[in-house]
């Protein structure tokens, strides 16, 4: 396969376009194979517009100011009124707190004319916290404000501090602060331990789909990495060990968010695509189309755009076409980043290409093979429409009447159940007359009287000629068999047509069996709602005879009658009821449970009775069993005061002989047996 190339260099020139220099490209169809990882999410021009808009708000403390003027310069913004932000910088300072010198001295840097007084007392202090006791935020506050400021610093010692303070925090907001800090210490200094950490730091980054690269602490901590990452590794003129994949995956993550939670998020996303833009290793191409990515014989040029993650053009860019599926010839119109793609010079056939774009010129590009679709729109003509009314029996000869578009044919077809409606025609390309297919052709038939619609599909054949024919006696059913005057239409669509035609080519007559037509002519229409389907019930089951339920009910009360009865005839022993709490409180307790079943018959569910049940019934069980061991003591002291009063006699038990009974009667043993019990 012959491959020819067009590149395409920037021109030098003011207020002109050139014609680069170019070779016409004769390539084949390309279809999409494996192709790097593209940045699917940067910062738009838009995007840019709403990130300056939430920077350039009212900043009330050093901070809000810090992250607001330094922010925009990073986007490359103007801030306002240098003059009454250094005075808000001076008026707001503490020079005994490290915070406030770092925010007031960083602000200070981004702005023309302003100045930060500092004493020998301030200067101890920041030289105080560069010791490795201090947080890292403290060391990397003193020595960025040192450095902002112009004051010496031992870079050595500071990377000491450093280093011992990365091994107490072991995190990754800490390892980021100590790359920045690292970028504002001296050359000469050893920093390669430092730098080291930017590939550890890697290798702590979440993969998302091969798509996505962050750290598990939120876009803050990644934005803030790449832009440390890209600082040090210019400080040290050394390239940041990050593969090509792994920066458009950062590219992804960092932008995918459009809107931004606080001032220091949105000030690290203008950190990070300040750093991506304006590095001296890696910078990553945005190719987009102007506008839609379409063109016709109107439009003949695609507009691409190149720029970086911030929507600037890439003014050093050159423009390879890789492959395509036709000659193309590129225009670069200078310092707008627009490149302008003919993709109309060989009368290409509409629908959708692929073509893939190189960006060049700079070492440092990085997604500069870049994939691409375009469609091709083109405009349909409807050619050769004959229409006919065929005999079945061929008794009578075939007219022909052949109709032009966009006009309707002046006199209606009539065909009945012997006779078959014919209907051919071509679809060709308005700028080139070649052929066409559309993905949509439909004939519609719509009753002029009723409203109804038959909707048929017509197919071309191995000729690209389109035919419909109608047997109506065959057809009858979706036409509901009703005879009238219909119209007819021709529906052309298809996504990469530029005028979809809905032509109005003639009247028809239809006329079906008489006999088999129905009655009544009801038009079928599909989209009303149906009728609401009611829901019929079973219906409930006879009640019984008034005889049969009174006499149950008798029956059940038969029991408590009697009982009234018996009280009534034998006496009820109502004297022995005791009244202590526990008695009466079973006793209602008892009567409760009994009322619970009933009103849960009546309007509790099973849930709502359990929970009434488990607090009456325990109640009750308490109850009743203090009631019952009452009872338990009351029974045992009425039997011991009855045992009380029984004669002493009736208490001795009786005993067997003794062998001494003979000597009952002497003198000498009377008192043993007196005394024996």
């Amino acid at each position: 396969m012959l491959l020819r190339n067009c590149l395409f260099e920037n021109s030098r020139g003011k207020n002109s376009t050139r014609r680069l220099l170019g070779l016409f490209l004769l390539l084949s169809l390309a279809p999409a194979g494996a192709q790097a990882l593209t940045p699917a999410h940067y910062l738009s021009l838009s995007d840019v517009g709403r990130l300056q808009n939430l920077l350039s708000q009212q900043f009330t403390d050093l901070e809000s100011a810090y992250y607001s003027v330094v922010g925009l310069t990073k986007l490359g913004a103007t801030v306002p009124d240098h003059k009454g932000v250094c005075q808000f910088l001076k008026s707001q300072l503490d020079p005994t707190s490290i915070d406030s010198l770092f925010f007031a001295a960083e602000t200070s840097r981004a702005i023309s004319g302003c100045e930060i007084p500092v004493s020998n007392e301030t200067r101890d202090i920041l030289l105080a916290a560069v010791s490795e006791d201090s947080t890292m935020t403290q060391i990397h506050r003193a020595v960025s404000t040192l450095s902002s400021l112009g004051l010496p610093l031992a870079s050595q010692e500071v990377v000491g501090a450093l280093t011992g303070r990365i091994n107490k925090e072991d995190n990754v907001m800490a390892i980021t602060l100590a790359l920045q800090t690292a970028a504002r210490l001296s050359q000469q200094a050893d920093l390669g331990g430092i730098l080291e950490e930017i590939e550890d730091l890697t290798a702590r980054l979440d993969d998302l789909g091969g798509i996505y690269l962050q750290f598990e602490e939120g876009l803050e901590a990644t934005a803030v990495f790449v832009t440390a990452a890209y600082s040090l590794s210019d400080h040290v003129d050394m390239e940041p060990p990050l593969k090509e994949d792994q920066v458009i995956q950062l590219v992804n993550s960092i932008f995918s968010k459009k809107s931004w939670d606080s001032l220091a998020e949105a000030f690290s996303v203008a950190s990070a695509a300040d750093a991506l833009s304006n590095n001296r290793f890696h910078v990553p191409v945005i190719v987009s189309a102007q506008g839609p990515a379409t063109v016709s014989h109107s439009q003949p040029t695609l507009q691409l755009l190149v720029t970086d993650v911030m929507s600037q053009p890439l003014t050093s860019a050159n423009v390879l076409v890789e492959s395509a599926r036709t000659f193309t010839v590129l225009l670069l119109f200078f310092f707008s980043g627009v490149f302008e793609l003919n993709f109309m010079s060989n009368q290409p056939a509409s629908g959708y290409y692929q073509f893939t774009v190189a960006v060049t010129g700079d070492s440092r590009l990085v997604a500069n093979h870049v994939e691409l679709k375009v469609k091709v729109s083109t405009e349909v003509a409807v050619t050769n429409m004959d229409l006919s009314v065929v005999d079945k029996d061929q008794s009578i000869g075939t007219k022909t009447s052949r109709v032009d578009y966009p006009s309707k044919s002046k006199s209606p077809f009539t065909a009945d159940s012997h006779q078959n409606f014919a209907m051919s025609f071509q679809l060709v390309d308005v700028n080139t007359g070649v052929e066409l297919t559309p993905h949509q052709t439909f004939v519609r038939l719509h009753n002029q009287k009723t409203g109804q619609e038959v909707v048929f599909v017509a197919e071309p054949d191995s000729k690209n000629l389109y035919k419909f024919e109608l047997d109506t006696a065959e057809r009858k059913s979706e036409f509901d068999s009703i005879s009238g005057t219909y119209s007819l239409y021709l529906i052309v669509g298809d996504a990469t047509l530029e005028n979809p035609i809905l032509w109005n080519v003639a009247d028809v007559i239809l006329k079906f069996v008489d006999e088999e037509a129905p009655a009544t002519i009801q038009p079928k229409t599909l989209y009303v709602p149906k009728p609401e389907i009611q829901h019929l019930f079973r219906e409930p089951e006879k009640k019984p005879p008034t005889v049969v339920s009174n006499t149950f009910t008798a029956l059940i009360l038969s029991p408590f009658l009697l009982l009234l009865i018996l009280w009534f005839k034998l006496g009820a022993n109502i004297s022995n009821f005791s009244f202590s709490p526990s008695t009466i409180l079973f006793h209602v307790g008892h009567a409760a449970l009994l009322g619970l079943m009933y009103v849960y018959w009546t309007h509790l569910n099973m849930f709502q009775t359990l929970k009434y049940l488990a607090i009456i019934g325990g109640v009750t069980f308490l109850a009743g069993n203090r009631m019952l061991a009452q009872k338990a003591v009351k029974r045992y002291v009425s039997r011991w005061c009855r045992a009380q009063m029984v004669p002493r006699e009736s208490l001795i038990p009786e005993r067997k002989p003794s062998p001494l009974s003979e000597y009952e009667d002497s003198d000498a043993l009377r008192p043993l047996v007196s005394s024996y019990p």
